[in-house]
C-alpha cells in the first residue's frame, strides 16, 4: 500500500498595498504623538525666539539704520558718516570714554577682587553659610534706586555717616560726590557693594566644587594659604574667573545707573560722565537719535571686538 501524498497548500494571495498602508498609517501616529508631546516645548521655544528677536536683534538692527539717519522737520533722511564725525569730534566723547575706562580699572580692582575674596572667607565658615550667603546676595534684591539713595545719604557732606566717622576720627571730611578727584571712587564703591553679591555666589560655587584631595596634596607638601589659593584654588576655577571677568568688562562699559542717580550723571566737572550717558544727553537732552545711535554702535562694535579677541586669547592659552 503506497504512502499518501501530500499536496503543498497554496499561501494565500497578498492583498496589494495593505503593509505599505499599514506602515504609513503607523509613521503617521507616531509623527502625532510625537507632535503633541513636543507642543508645548514648540510652543514656548517659538515664544523665546520672537521675544529675543523683537526686544534683542530689533533694537540692534534699528540702532545700526540710526546710526546713518538724520531727522530733521519730521523728515528722515540718510546721513552717511555725519553722524560719526559728530561724535568724534564733540569733546565730551573723549572725556566720556576717559571716565568710562576709569570706572572700568576701578571696577575690576573692587569689582572683581572682592567677591573673590569673600567668597574664600565664606568657603570656610562650616556653620550658618547659608545665612552669610543671604547676607551676602541682600543688596543685590534690593532695588537699585533705594541702594543708590543710601549711598547718597552716606555720601552726604553734612549729615552723611562717612563725614561723621571721620569726625569722631578726627580726620579731615571729604566732599564724596562733590569733589572730582573723589567723585568717579565713590561711584565705584557703591556699585561694587550693588553688585557684588551674584559674583559671590558664583565664585562659591566654584570653591566648592574643588576636590579637598587637593588641599590635602598641597598642605602635605608644605604649602602655606598663598600658595594653595595661587597653586590649586585659582587654576582650579580659571574658567569661572575668566567668564566673570570678561562679564564685568563688559558690564562696566555700559555703566548709567550709579552715576546717573549718585551724581546726576555728568558730575563736577563732568568727571563721572560715562560713554552711556552721552548717549542718554544726545538721545533725550538734544534730541539727536542719529548721534546716540552712533555713539552706541561704536561702543557696540568695541565691545564685539573686544569679547570675540579676549575669547580667542583664552582659547589659545588653553590649547597651550
Amino acid at each position: 500500500m503506497s504512502a499518501p501524498t501530500l499536496t503543498p497548500r497554496k499561501a494565500a494571495p497578498r492583498r496589494p498595498g495593505r503593509s505599505a498602508g499599514l506602515r504609513t498609517n503607523a509613521s503617521r501616529e507616531a509623527f502625532v504623538r510625537a507632535l503633541r508631546r513636543n507642543l508645548s516645548a514648540h510652543g514656548f521655544l517659538i515664544g523665546a525666539v520672537l521675544c529675543f528677536s523683537f526686544f534683542s536683534w530689533y533694537p540692534m538692527v534699528r540702532e545700526f539704520v540710526l546710526a546713518f539717519q538724520k531727522t530733521e522737520d519730521g523728515q528722515t533722511t540718510w546721513a552717511g558718516w555725519s553722524n560719526l564725525t559728530t561724535v568724534f569730534n564733540d569733546p565730551a566723547f573723549w572725556q566720556a570714554w576717559r571716565n568710562t575706562l576709569l570706572f572700568t580699572g576701578l571696577a575690576l580692582l573692587l569689582g572683581f577682587a572682592v567677591p573673590f575674596v569673600v567668597a574664600l572667607v565664606l568657603n570656610e565658615f562650616r556653620h550658618a553659610q547659608g545665612y552669610l550667603r543671604l547676607l551676602v546676595y541682600l543688596p543685590v534684591m534690593l532695588p537699585p534706586v533705594a541702594s543708590v539713595l543710601l549711598f547718597k545719604y552716606l555720601y552726604d557732606p553734612g549729615y552723611g555717616l562717612l563725614n561723621r566717622i571721620l569726625e569722631l576720627l578726627h580726620l579731615p571730611q571729604q566732599q564724596w560726590l562733590q569733589d572730582p578727584d573723589t567723585a568717579m571712587l565713590s561711584v565705584v564703591i557703591a556699585a561694587t557693594w550693588m553688585n557684588m553679591g551674584g559674583a559671590t555666589l558664583i565664585y562659591l560655587a566654584a570653591l566648592q566644587g574643588i576636590p579637598g584631595e587637593l588641599y590635602d596634596a598641597a598642605e602635605l607638601d608644605g604649602a602655606g594659604l598663598l600658595r594653595k589659593i595661587w597653586y590649586v584654588t585659582i587654576p582650579q576655577t580659571r574658567l569661572i574667573l575668566s567668564l566673570m571677568l570678561l562679564m564685568q568688562i563688559i558690564a562696566t562699559m555700559q555703566v548709567f545707573t550709579e552715576p546717573f542717580l549718585l551724581t546726576n550723571g555728568a558730575g563736577p566737572e563732568g568727571s563721572t560722565t560715562t560713554v552711556v550717558y552721552l548717549i542718554y544727553q544726545y538721545a533725550f537732552n538734544f534730541n539727536n537719535y542719529g548721534s546716540a545711535a552712533a555713539l552706541g554702535l561704536v561702543l557696540l562694535v568695541l565691545l564685539a571686538g573686544f569679547s570675540a579677541a579676549y575669547v580667542r586669547l583664552s582659547r589659545s592659552s588653553e590649547d597651550e
